[in-house]
């Protein structure tokens, strides 16, 4: 599969609503999405939209300072939401046990995925983030 861009206004946040539901469903296997972008574009609220289309009722917020929340979705999914924004060595993602999320077969939603770019695993869905002058760009 060639890349795949979405397009929308960076003030249409109900548009991520529609791109998160079709990420999914062009990805039925992936369990694991790295979200890349700088700070601010929007990574953690299209981590808030990929979380409704699977069913989460709480509130998802940036885990930056804890690391890592989890959600539960519908008919008993996990999902893992990471910042890894705040990690400066990678021991300390070695010392939180990455590989018994990254391999549980949980969704794995990662932001700052550069952090750990070669403990990603090689089938990761890569989501690439970007506000041009108040356009969103979503490449995969």
């Amino acid at each position: 599969m060639g890349t795949i861009v979405f397009e929308a206004s960076a003030a249409a946040v109900d548009d991520l609503h529609d791109i998160s539901g079709e990420i999914l469903s062009l990805f039925p296997q992936a369990r694991i999405y790295a979200l890349h972008g700088e700070m601010g574009v929007g990574k953690t609220t299209l981590v808030k939209y990929f979380c409704r289309q699977l069913g989460v009722a709480d509130l998802v917020n940036s885990p930056t300072f804890s690391i890592v929340n989890e959600y539960a979705g519908r008919h008993g999914i996990r999902i893992f939401h990471f910042d890894f924004y705040r990690i400066n060595k990678l021991e300390e993602i070695y010392d939180m046990g990455y590989e018994e999320y990254f391999f549980s077969g949980d969704y794995c939603f990662i932001e700052w995925p550069e952090k750990l770019q070669f403990l990603l695993p090689v089938d990761s869905v890569r989501i690439y983030m970007e506000d041009r002058n108040g356009e969103r760009s979503i490449r995969i």
